[in-house]
């Protein structure tokens, strides 16, 4: 049974930064695609940044230049560096994962608050 658990959220003021963690058990392979979403109230879920099992990664263009995606395979973990938030970047963040041909997982999400 695949496990992801997300840390990290917290309430920041707007410039400043968090690093979220999102923490994989339960398979023995390697994800291709791994990925963090976001949705906030009233809005639907959005894709934020994903990164892919050759290194490559893609970006929201609301977050390109803030927003880092990054994992360390040893640890099974997967990171979202964020920095220079702003108020409009307050979601709660969902961590995503799974294979080209699936199937995906989902983490249980963790708030982000970001305070003008």
């Amino acid at each position: 049974q695949v496990q992801l658990v997300e840390s990290g959220g917290g309430l920041v003021q707007a410039g400043g930064s968090l690093r979220l963690s999102c923490a994989a058990s339960g398979s023995t392979f390697g994800f291709d695609v791994t990925g963090w979403y976001r949705q906030a109230p009233g809005k639907q879920r959005e894709l934020v940044a994903v990164i892919r099992s050759g290194g490559s990664t893609d970006y929201n263009d609301s977050v390109k230049g803030r927003f880092t995606i990054s994992r360390d395979s040893a640890k099974n973990t997967l990171y979202l560096q964020m920095s220079s938030l702003k108020p409009e970047d307050t979601a709660v963040y969902y961590c995503n994962a799974g294979m080209f041909s699936g199937p995906y997982y989902w983490g249980q999400g963790t708030q982000v608050t970001v305070s003008s």
